[in-house]
């Protein structure tokens, strides 16, 4: 296959050395006359716009190209995303792929799923160490419909009395849900727990034991929130971990572009649903009917 770069060249050596007309030349190499006199000039401003993909790739490492794309369209950046590509690969700047076990079982079913904001929450534990070794336990409380990040809690241990103490700061700061969704933890399922949610008139979702992708929307903000915030971070302690954890939720809801909501935050998505009527819709993107099908991956 003749190349468009050695057809150009055909015609600049049919002209010069046979003396023949640029248009015969063209037409002997089936080259359209409009590329020979095209010549491809850089923009001035690539060098600019290459150092602030670079700025915020290296202020965000876990974020890829659309992401950083939403973040600069957000500053007033009207490049196409083939001109951004070209810059980003030019940098060396994609990710390297994540390897995911997947689990060999069907589809689950997430029920009841969430239909306006505060109608389903979901929370879990995960678990880290500091620079010491020293264990943290980490609760996570999640809006299902507008994915905030309603509260992060880092202590050396996470008793059902400190469970009781985050959602009652949540009730008094926010209002309670519907429904809060969770494993079936002993943190979760404690009595007090329990207790304390029906007094509150909020009713309980568990999961089928084993079964994580019924609690699919906190599973896969923990996946974002162990990669960006536990991983890209040294705790010295429970303070300082609170410290950075709050840091990150706040970015998390304030500033980072969330790929299921059209690239808004969830802080933006939120103040949008608040100034519409309440709608029937159970999710962002997901439209009403049969319950909402999806495959969890174990990262």
């Amino acid at each position: 296959m003749v190349t468009p770069s050695a057809r150009r060249s055909a015609v600049d050596y049919l002209t010069k050395r046979y003396g023949l007309s640029q248009r015969k030349a063209a037409k002997v190499t089936g080259v359209c006359r409009g590329t020979l006199r095209y010549t491809p000039r850089a923009k001035n401003d690539d060098e600019a716009l290459a150092e602030r993909i670079k700025r915020l790739a290296y202020r965000h490492p876990r974020y890829g190209l659309r992401r950083i794309e939403a973040l600069l369209r957000r500053e007033g950046v009207r490049d196409n995303r083939k001109r951004l590509h070209r810059i980003w690969k030019a940098q060396g700047l994609s990710l390297r792929p994540r390897r995911r076990r997947r689990r060999k079982k069907e589809p689950g079913e997430i029920w009841r799923r969430a239909q306006y904001p505060d109608h389903v929450w979901s929370y879990d534990l995960m678990e880290d160490r500091t620079v010491h070794g020293g264990k943290l336990r980490i609760l996570n409380v999640l809006d299902e419909y507008t994915r905030e990040h309603l509260w992060v809690r880092f202590e050396r241990s996470m008793p059902a009395a400190k469970v009781v103490e985050v959602l009652e700061w949540l009730f008094i700061t926010r209002g309670g849900p519907e429904y809060i969704r969770s494993d079936n933890g002993p943190e979760f399922v404690a009595r007090a727990v329990k207790d304390w949610l029906s007094a509150n008139g909020v009713s309980t979702i568990y999961i089928e034991p084993g079964s994580p992708w019924e609690n699919a929307y906190i599973e896969s903000f923990n996946g974002k929130f162990r990669d960006e915030c536990l991983k890209a971070n040294e705790f010295e302690g429970v303070a300082d971990a609170q410290k950075l954890g709050n840091d990150w939720r706040r970015e998390y809801n304030e500033y980072r572009p969330h790929s299921s909501l059209g690239y808004r935050t969830p802080a933006e998505f939120a103040a949008e649903a608040a100034r519409s009527p309440r709608t029937t819709s159970s999710s962002p993107l997901q439209p009403e009917g049969e319950p909402l099908k999806v495959t969890f991956e174990l990262i």
